[in-house]
């Protein structure tokens, strides 16, 4: 597998609520915020290129499909810039066969669409399969009164004819697994990459970045609380037991991280960084 990080976007949300109980001289030890109290966080894609598939983890924060308001509220920095970085790979929108959705909140699902005309949206990503937990997707649709904030129709109404649902595990290629976990949404989900005897962990929004580690580290945004809590654990354990490495969409600072057998040391990393600037 080869992974390529594209330019998705960078937010700045709340460091209260991305920490939730965890008091601010603690948290900002592990990751610094701004002056009006916010941390930084990219929506970077991840494209995996994987036995002539091209696929791609999330969609970014799209482009310009905010408000201003918007814009403030979430402190976007940088819109999409999905399709130049597909170009500068020499892919087009065309090329991307699956999006696997960790989950569909606006800052994952907004770069699945884009607006033509006023009013008028249609896919992105208009040849892929966009696969997605079935109580996610009912939950998109429907939503009640506290996630109808972040579903947003245009975010799913032009993608109808393609998503596809699946319960617990999506596995339809070996090596790449989309499996529930619930907690920060009801139908969120982690991401478990293998080759031989490496795994890479995509644990999305129940670890955000680096900086959410302790499985005590939650989101105020979390739907379930404890079945975060519980998720982490799960897989730290299992992490920490067979030397698993964890990569990120949202963290500012950290592609890619390996903790040593104690969880308390970075003994490999990837560090971020732009190395071009898009025209």
């Amino acid at each position: 597998m080869t992974l390529t990080w594209l330019e998705g976007g960078t937010t700045a949300m709340d460091g209260g609520a991305m920490f939730g109980v965890v008091p601010k001289p603690l948290w900002s030890r592990k990751y610094p915020f701004n002056e009006n109290n916010q941390i930084e966080l990219p929506t970077d894609p991840i494209l995996i290129q994987y036995q002539g598939k091209n696929i791609l983890i999330d969609a970014g924060i799209g482009k310009g499909k905010l408000t201003e308001k918007q814009r403030k509220i979430f402190g976007v920095s940088r819109e999409s810039e999905v399709e130049e970085s597909l170009a500068y790979l020499g892919l087009t929108t065309a090329d991307i066969d699956s999006v696997l959705m960790t989950h569909l909140h606006f800052d994952h699902a907004s770069g699945l669409t884009k607006q033509v005309a006023q009013g008028e949206y249609v896919p992105v990503f208009e040849r892929a399969e966009i696969i997605v937990n079935a109580i996610e997707w009912e939950e998109m649709q429907s939503p009640n009164i506290r996630s109808k904030s972040t579903y947003w129709d245009y975010n799913w109404q032009p993608i109808i004819h393609q998503v596809k649902t699946y319960e617990e595990v999506y596995d339809d290629l070996p090596g790449i697994q989309l499996i529930h976990s619930g907690g920060h949404s009801k139908g969120h989900a982690v991401v478990k990459l293998q080759q031989e005897d490496r795994v890479l962990l995509h644990m999305a929004d129940i670890m955000p970045t680096h900086a959410h580690q302790n499985p005590l580290w939650v989101l105020a945004y979390d739907d379930y609380p404890m079945t975060s809590i519980f998720a982490k654990e799960k897989w730290m354990n299992e992490a920490k037991e067979n030397d698993y490495g964890f990569i990120f969409y949202h963290d500012a600072f950290y592609r890619m991280v390996k903790w040593d057998a104690e969880g308390k040391e970075i003994v490999t990393s990837l560090k971020r960084s732009r190395t071009r600037e898009i025209k």
